[in-house]
Order: structure tokens, then sequence, then C-alpha cells
């Protein structure tokens, strides 16, 4: 891989992993069409990965340290243990609930969706079409509004997420949609988006690191040079930085239908294509 090539992925990587038009479905587009295959190198595809986390803990470090320091005050007096946690206790308990479909997916049915990210370009048009027709349902679906995500959002929201490991449905536009259809607040919805990616990126990045190891980190490096891996590390969190605070605008001013029009266009494209 080259300086070039990495940098495109990086910035590919970065950028649509926060706006709602699918990571996954934008490196198999790339893969397909430029024959630049990122996912063929272990350690590139770690470091592009980590480097959309770090980038999230730099635009929302602030609201993750408040959480933090939130969740280890003591409990609240009274009876039940759901009442007894404070606010910020209770976003880290949607957190963790939100992860379990993900694992779920992770642990049993890894290789089947392995298998469908090798089917093509068809599988991306379709997503990105469904990804659109959830963009645009979000928008002019008018349920009752809420404040707080309470744990039956966390899991359904989960499963959106989970829904999402197909390439071309994307994971931010599938779990915002998923939020706001359910009456959560736009702005809330951005954020708890966002935080609740970063453990099942950091677990996969760690399962990454463990496959490396047990095939040797020569195959997991090869073909990639230092200063093409700064690179894709860099672009990726410097885009990435960039799409999590615009993007964080957008849902609160609910700006996602330009979102939804270009992943129609772009699904057509995929299905052409395909089809000619």
């Amino acid at each position: 891989m080259s300086i070039l090539e990495a940098l495109l992925m990086g910035m590919l990587q970065g950028l649509t992993e926060y706006l709602p038009v699918s990571s996954s479905g934008h490196l198999t587009i790339a893969s397909t069409l430029f024959g630049i295959n990122a996912e063929e190198n272990l350690l590139f595809t770690i470091a592009v990965h980590v480097a959309t986390v770090f980038s999230t803990l730099v635009i929302l470090g602030r609201e993750i340290i408040l959480i933090f320091r939130g969740s280890m005050r003591p409990l609240l007096p009274g009876t039940g243990l759901m009442n007894r946690l404070n606010p910020d206790q209770r976003y880290v308990l949607n957190i963790v609930v939100s992860m379990i479909p993900i694992g779920i997916v992770g642990v049993f049915f890894k290789d089947t969706v392995e298998e469908i990210f090798g089917a093509g370009l068809a599988v991306v048009g379709v997503c990105l079409l469904l990804t659109a027709c959830l963009l645009l349902f979000s928008h002019y679906a008018q349920p009752r509004r809420k404040e707080q995500i309470s744990l039956r959002d966390a899991f359904i929201i989960g499963l959106g997420q989970a829904c999402a490991v197909l390439p071309g449905l994307s994971r931010s536009g599938t779990t915002i949609a998923t939020g706001l259809l359910l009456g959560n607040n736009k702005a809330g919805m951005a954020q708890f988006s966002f935080l609740m990616v970063i453990p099942p990126i950091l677990g996969e990045a760690l399962l990454e690191v463990m496959k490396g190891i047990n095939h040797g980190m020569e195959a997991a490096t090869a073909g990639i040079s230092t200063g093409a891996l700064v690179t894709g590390f860099l672009a990726a969190f410097i885009s990435g930085m960039i799409a999590c605070k615009w993007m964080i605008n957008l849902v609160k001013r609910g700006k996602l239908t330009y979102f939804a029009y270009y992943c129609v266009v772009v699904g057509l494209i995929c299905l052409a294509y395909e089809i000619f």
C-alpha cells in the first residue's frame, strides 16, 4: 500500500465512520473500483479504526470525563437498584446494554458477516438504500420526544448497531435514526451513538491483534511501510474529528436528509455497476 492509498483509505474511514453513509460500504466501493483493499493488511485496519476512536475521545473528551466521574459516585438512597442509579450511572448502563447485540453478532456470526462482505457491490447498494430510507423516515416521523434513553431503547439501538455490520448500512445513521424514531432527543442521540461504538471498535481491534499474533506479525504488516501506516492513522484521526464534530451539529439541526439523498445516488450506482 502506497502513502497516497493510505491517505485515501484513512480519510475515507475517518469521514464515513461518523457521517451516516457507511464506512464499510465506502471501503468496499474503493476496494472494488480502485483495487485498494485495506482489509488485506491487518495492522492498517487496526490503526485506522483505533484512530477513529481517538478522534471521538478528543471531541467528546469533556463529556466522557464528566460521565466517568458521575458513574463513580455512591448509589443514591432508596430501594431498587435502578432507582438508586444517578443519571451518569444509567448512561453507562445503557452503553453496556447497547453492546449486547453487537457482541452476539461478533461472537457467533463473524464468519457469516465476512462472507457478506465478499458478496460485491449489490449488497452495498441495497444497504445504502435502506440507510436512506431510515434517515428519511426518522426525519419525517414525529414520535413523542423524551429526554432520557431507557434501557429498552438502548437495547433496540444496539440491535440497530448489530444490523449495521452489513456493508452499506451506516452504523451512525442506523443508531441515530433508531433513537430518533424511539423519541429520543437529537443532541443526546448523536453523543450516545458515537460513545456506544467505542467499546466494540476497541474489542474488535483487540481480537484482530490476537489474530495477528496467531498468524504471525510478519503477515499482518506485509505490504505496508511505516510511513503509509502513520499517514493512514493521522488521516483517519483528523478526518474523524472533523466528521464527529460536524455530525453532532448536523443532528442537532436535523440536516440528515441530504445524506439520505446521497445514499440513494451511490446505492443506485452500486446496483447499476453490478447489473451492467
